[in-house]
């Protein structure tokens, strides 16, 4: 399904007074009415520290903290730390960052389920006691190959009869290191037969005798996915566990432990449907390969949908949250067009971004009848849509700048910029004609010889005439070089996940996703910018400042083109008032 809006999500005003805006928010306030968890909203928000945030995330961040802060509770934020082998210390921090850039805070709720490592164990050996779980020394090939499959049963264990004492004999060996990695797991013991893939035998625990970055050697056993995330939002008094669509399978095996255990508080897990966004991938997997094979230059390049990466780009978090309150939640997956965010992105900045000129392709102009050594300071406004932005000063000189596309030898038919003969008018400037063309010993065209009228200073002529042509321009003494990556969709098909396997990663990627150009040139005002800050070039499209900027050259990404194609198919999705 390839949309940006699915019917089963709804958005009204508010949780509070009105409607509900979606099917959580619907259930939330039935519980909060009917006192369930004492009337208490605690919700969370759980990654993996081994990679980097995305896009997708940041839906789930947006739907937790969103619904904890609108029904006065609270969001946790907690690390999914069960697995060293692939955790480190740095994403731990990029994860804090990116969901402090997004503009949430969990205040004293920061959490790791390393936290409940001993109190995981215990439960584990309450399992166990209760004739629930038991240590099973089949090899990973065995334990899937014994699994069955959607249409045949599962076989048993040679060690599901295994007496309690000997089961916690053998755990208690895990624990301590003194078996190999592989040798033994514990398993949960529910129905082999069961039509739920996930309720045959899940593993509890597996044998990794390797250092975790929080608790170091402490641990020999570390606890699966599926039994540390529910207990530990049981620990931490979690009311609902908002997860997508991918662990739907699992909400029976989440309740199974809960009420196996008997714990005091359970959760209620709620599935929603997954950010899924046109031209990229959200797999992580995926995301290593492009880094480790050189097709991105890591993990923040800026066409990777991560946040770090789209931070980069120039994104905004206030955008990234409009569009992910757009899209709404839904019961069941969709295909978000990329166009959709790219709106935001637009309608944000043309509120806050300061307009400047830059020229990318240079093309020299030389005004004969501007005196020579002549500098007048020129003003403009640095954006229409924001009053308290102010105006700046732009110098004007005999030489400046022009884009090589703005002029034609011999232009076609409603090109109405630069040409011989012709008049256009230079934004913030004058009325330019161009009298000659100069060129080199190959034919190409190096400079242009122009002249200008005085007495249109104010935009216009005295005279009445017109020019149908305004183009920006630098002023050639003044200019800063600058050097500008024209960021494209990293893949070309709208959904690469979906040919992934049949066509290969390496013949998805759009080859021209980035056009490096050096050798730009910017007025001015722009000599000092700083990484971070965004603009919005004249007839161009929003730029961000990179990283990579120097003191000799600001480096430019650019976040997103000029041209609005989801302006009418946002009205047409805007509800009707009838």
């Amino acid at each position: 399904m390839n949309e940006a809006h699915d019917s089963s999500s709804t958005h009204a005003d508010a949780s509070g007074d009105g409607e509900p805006r979606d099917f959580i928010r619907e259930i939330v306030t039935r519980d909060v009415k009917s006192g369930k968890h004492g009337g208490a909203v605690v919700t969370r928000f759980p990654p993996e520290p081994n990679g980097y945030l995305h896009i997708g995330h940041a839906k789930s961040i947006c739907l937790n903290f969103g619904v904890a802060a609108e029904f006065g509770g609270r969001c946790h934020l907690r690390f999914d730390d069960t697995n060293p082998l692939k955790e480190d210390p740095h994403f731990v921090e990029s994860i804090q960052s990116d969901v402090r850039w997004l503009g949430f805070d969990w205040n004293d709720h920061l959490y790791h389920a390393s936290d409940y490592f001993q109190q995981l164990y215990d439960f584990a050996v309450q399992l166990v006691k209760l004739g629930l779980a038991y240590v099973d020394s089949s090899s990973e090939d065995e334990i899937r190959r014994d699994r069955g499959t959607v249409k045949q049963a599962g076989v048993e264990s040679p060690d599901r009869k295994r007496s309690v004492r000997e089961n916690l004999e053998l755990l208690d060996r895990m624990r301590r290191g003194e078996l190999e990695d592989g040798s033994y797991v514990l398993r949960a013991k529910i129905d082999t037969a069961s039509p739920n893939m996930k309720m045959r035998d899940p593993l509890i625990y597996r044998i990794r005798r390797v250092p975790h970055h929080r608790t170091g050697d402490a641990w020999h056993i570390y606890p699966m996915y599926d039994f540390a995330h529910c207990l530990s939002d049981s620990i931490e008094g979690i009311t609902h566990s908002l997860c997508t669509l991918e662990f739907e399978n699992n909400r029976e095996l989440y309740d199974w432990f809960l009420d196996a255990l008997d714990v005091e508080c359970h959760p209620q897990q709620i599935e929603f449907a997954r950010l899924n966004l046109s031209h990229t991938v959200m797999s992580k997997r995926t995301f290593v390969r492009l880094v480790e094979e050189k097709h991105v230059r890591g993990w923040d390049d800026p066409r990777l949908p991560t946040l770090s990466g789209m931070r980069r780009l120039g994104y905004t978090p206030e955008a990234i949250r409009a569009f992910c309150d757009r899209i709404g939640i839904a019961k069941r997956d969709n295909l978000v067009d990329r166009s959709l965010l790219e709106y935001y992105i637009r309608e944000d900045l043309n509120k806050t971004a300061p307009r400047v000129m830059t020229v990318l392709r240079p093309l020299r102009v030389v005004i004969t009848n501007y005196p020579e050594n002549q500098v007048e300071q020129l003003d403009a406004v640095n954006n229409p849509e924001d009053e308290a932005a102010g105006a700046r000063s732009i110098p004007f000189s005999r030489e400046i700048f022009i884009e090589r596309e703005d002029f034609r030898e011999d232009p076609p038919k409603k090109f109405f910029r630069l040409a011989p003969g012709r008049e256009v008018r230079l934004k913030h400037a004058y009325f330019l004609k161009c009298e000659d063309v100069v060129k080199d010993a190959s034919g190409e065209i190096v400079e242009l010889r122009c002249t200008y009228d005085p007495a249109t200073k104010s935009g216009s002529a005295t005279d009445g005439r017109k020019v149908k042509g305004t183009l920006h321009w630098v002023s050639a003494a003044h200019a800063v070089e600058a050097e500008v990556r024209l960021y494209d969709t990293l893949f070309n098909e709208p959904n690469p996940a979906e040919l992934m396997d049949e066509r290969g990663l390496e013949n998805l990627l759009n080859p021209a996703s980035l056009e490096v150009l050096r050798g730009c040139r910017a007025e001015p005002s722009l000599a000092h910018a700083r990484p971070g800050q965004r603009f919005q070039f004249l007839r161009h499209g929003y730029f961000c400042v990179d990283p990579d900027t120097t003191d000799d050259v600001v480096v430019f990404n650019r976040t997103v083109g000029l041209r609005d194609s989801w302006a009418k198919i946002e009205k047409k999705l805007q509800p009707s008032s009838t």
